[in-house]
């Protein structure tokens, strides 16, 4: 019998998480100033996070100046991977042309498992629509892989990973299900997951649920003080402050239509 030599790598498909930059409008000029303005507001905020522009909504696709566009993003510190395009014919671009199918809750079956990669991102995920998403796992703001490892983390179901400790900046977690964590999770650290987030304490870090596109995902929380929360790639950052009913307190976060709604939590 001849042994099987080992391999020295894989080949496999697999999901990058990144933000996404959904452009609705083709006016360049107009698209910069705007994102000029909204990133201006926290320039660090997304430094060093991949990012992927998807025309799929853009109705004139090829009109827009997509490495144009790229370059501007690259100068702001973010890092554009590729073009992420529909059925429409594709622009002309020096990015990798990346197509994607929309995923059905119903023919999904969510798998647990911890992530110790870069953070954030959105898949990203992202905008305000990551935006995002994530997705895509959540924005990456430089990478953190060589900075603290992700908390220790079993998961407590086929679909749930719940998460014991608190969550320390730097950490990531994601999940493809649910994500249940009992205690704190402080500024800089992450929450991914492809279904609803549940947090038995202070939520300072971000959260990122529904990132595989999920618009029903919810996220809840026993004192809301969020540096970022994102349902389905649509987020909003500590820049835009919570309604006073909202803010340190036992809230949950939906998406209505293309808006992230708070709604305050109350026993019955």
């Amino acid at each position: 019998m001849t042994a099987r030599k080992p391999s020295l790598f894989d080949l496999r498909a697999g999901a990058v998480e990144a933000l996404q930059l959904s452009p609705r409008s083709a006016d360049l000029d107009a698209l910069l100033e705007a994102l000029d303005q909204h990133l201006g507001a926290s320039p660090e905020f997304f430094r060093g996070e991949a990012l992927v522009i998807d025309l799929r909504r853009l109705p004139q696709a090829q009109a827009l100046d997509v490495d144009a566009l790229a370059d501007w993003l690259a100068g702001r510190g973010l890092r554009p991977l590729g073009v992420l395009v529909g059925t429409e014919p594709a622009p002309s671009t020096r990015l990798p042309l990346l197509h994607a199918q929309e995923r059905r809750p119903t023919e999904t079956t969510p798998q647990a498992g911890a992530s110790t990669q870069a953070s954030p991102s959105t898949q990203a995920s992202p905008s305000t629509q990551a935006s995002p998403s994530a997705q895509a796992q959540a924005p990456t703001q430089a990478d953190l892989a060589a900075q603290a490892p992700a908390a220790s983390a079993a998961p407590s179901g086929g679909s749930t990973l719940l998460v014991e400790r608190p969550l320390r900046s730097g950490q990531r977690v994601y999940c493809a299900g649910d994500v249940i964590v009992l205690d704190a999770v402080s500024h800089g650290a992450e929450i991914i997951a492809g279904g609803n987030i549940h947090v038995y304490a202070a939520l300072r870090g971000r959260a990122l649920a529904g990132a595989h596109g999920d618009a029903s995902a919810r996220i809840f929380c026993s004192c809301l003080e969020p540096e970022l929360v994102a349902i389905a790639g649509v987020y909003r950052t500590a820049e835009q402050p919570l309604p006073p009913d909202i803010a340190g307190k036992s809230a949950q976060v939906l998406l209505d239509g293309e808006t992230l709604r708070f709604e305050p939590l109350r026993g019955r």
